[in-house]
């Protein structure tokens, strides 16, 4: 297998992609933080599958952390990151450096979803979707792909960018690929990581509290009493702290009173110092 080619800047990744656009049909992006794992790479095949030519970022957004959180310490593997790409079908990386994307900081242009980024990981997260749309936007417009793809395990991450995507009439497929788990269903995490071998041992408890609420919405009609018991069987796991553990609108994200239209079942948990998120559908 031939070496990947990374480039570092944007001026040299558009001259990569000026070939690649001549002479290919698609160019399929995947924009990701590095630290790849398996679920990257199934977003990876899954745009080789519907593109000819696949990019993928590797770039550690700093106007997505907030002033608590691991910005610092989040893991930089750009060797195993590009390897791991490679196996997976990737053509090329794109892994630009902090004032590569933003020479002048902080940006004073940035991108909003309202009323999307407010609840769930929004409230608890304040500023964290401005970074992420910002920075997506910058992506898109630079690599200019013909479809974008994204895992669904950040449900409401995709949501917006959907919705920003749709609202500024930006020409890419918004692609939303199934979460990848481990064996015993812990959605696979680039923090899973930080888990010790005693919260890596009950943290599927987590994806089993939401199986258990997918199964109680085939009767339980009542969104607050899926919510009380979602939270009180996440509580109950060994060591976890619940952020939030929320039933709402599958389109809008907003609350909601009654299962009366496509819902989302999403939970964000702390296990020691790691915060893990997930969510499932809910009939």
């Amino acid at each position: 297998m031939s070496a990947l080619p990374v480039d570092t800047t944007v001026s040299m990744l558009r001259m990569s992609l000026r070939t690649a656009r001549y002479e290919k049909d698609y160019i399929g992006f995947v924009p990701t933080m590095g630290a790849l794992h398996a679920g990257h790479a199934a977003l990876v095949r899954a745009a080789k599958a519907q593109t000819a030519f696949v990019v993928v970022s590797v770039f550690v957004n700093p106007t997505q952390f907030g002033p608590k959180e691991d910005f610092a310490k989040y893991p930089r593997t750009l060797e195993a990151d590009t390897k791991l790409c490679a196996e997976a079908g990737a053509d090329l990386i794109f892994a630009p450096a902090v004032e590569e994307m933003y020479p002048l900081m902080p940006p004073l242009t940035t991108v909003d979803v309202s009323s999307l980024g407010d609840h769930l990981c929004g409230a608890s997260r304040p500023g964290h979707f401005r970074g992420v749309c910002t920075v997506v936007l910058k992506l898109l417009n630079i690599v200019q792909p013909s479809f974008a793809f994204f895992g669904s395990k950040d449900y409401q991450q995709a949501a917006i960018i959907r919705r920003m995507v749709r609202d500024l009439n930006v020409n890419v497929g918004i692609e939303v690929v199934p979460t990848v788990r481990e064996p015993d269903g812990l959605a696979l995490s680039s923090r899973n990581r930080y888990l010790s071998a005693s919260e890596r041992a009950v943290a599927p408890g987590i994806y089993a509290a939401l199986q258990a609420t997918r199964a109680r919405a085939a009767t339980v009609r009542a969104v607050p009493a899926l919510e009380a018991e979602l939270r009180a069987a996440l509580s109950a796991i060994p060591g976890a702290r619940v952020d939030y553990a929320s039933v709402v609108d599958a389109d809008t994200l907003q609350p909601l009173a009654e299962l009366d239209r496509p819902a989302v079942a999403a939970v964000a948990v702390f296990l020691g110092t790691t915060r893990l998120i997930d969510n499932v559908a809910l009939p």
